[in-house]
């Protein structure tokens, strides 16, 4: 948490006026200095280890892996990073696997500047920016489909990660509660998160 300087801030979209915008806004607030700028999930997580962000805001969509995934990433090999996650107003799937990924929060794409910096300086000092509904309307939301649409195709295994996953926690501490390898807890998740996608879009 940076409290004697500038936040420094991690700007990932891949589309290049979206990202030059935003970096725009975002630099104009006091307090707060983007450091770098991605367009894609391989320069993010270069960009991530260069330049060191207090907070990073990322689209949920990027051209060479999805944004959510690249978020549990980060979260996992970052833990003092916070990750807020662009999405569209109304997508819930984008924010329930934005949560599920362990994001610290998320930024609809047209909020206003002051708003983007207030959430900004809320997730880099630890406040709860997740509507608890939010968070109730993801349990709600796979454990209603899941009895014939998602739990059914998850092995035993995929079902404990999964609950893990809804409380937000990172592939490390997954891996240290069941007791795997963070690379097998990583191919887990992938493919829990191939499975949801299918089942609820």
């Amino acid at each position: 948490m940076a409290a004697d300087h500038d936040l420094r801030i991690l700007i990932v979209d891949n589309h290049d006026i979206a990202r030059k915008g935003l970096a725009m806004l975002v630099s104009r607030q006091n307090g707060l200095s983007v450091v770098a700028e991605a367009g894609t999930a391989a320069d993010a997580l270069k960009k991530v280890r260069e330049s060191v962000p207090d907070v990073i805001v990322m689209d949920t969509l990027l051209p060479d892996r999805s944004g959510i995934e690249v978020c549990r990433d980060i979260c996992d090999e970052n833990p003092n990073v916070k990750v807020l996650m662009l999405t569209s107003y109304g997508d819930q799937t984008a924010v329930v696997e934005s949560i599920m990924a362990g994001a610290s929060g998320y930024i609809f794409k047209k909020a206003q500047s002051q708003e983007i910096s207030d959430v900004i300086r809320k997730a880099d000092i630890g406040q709860p920016l997740i509507d608890p509904t939010i968070i109730a309307d993801a349990q709600e939301h796979i454990r209603n489909r899941g009895e014939n649409a998602i739990i059914a195709t998850l092995t035993d295994q995929e079902q404990k990660i999964l609950e893990l996953m809804i409380e937000g926690q990172t592939n490390r501490k997954i891996a240290s509660v069941i007791n795997l390898r963070n690379d097998v807890i990583r191919d887990h998740v992938s493919n829990i998160l191939g499975k949801l996608e299918i089942s609820i879009r």
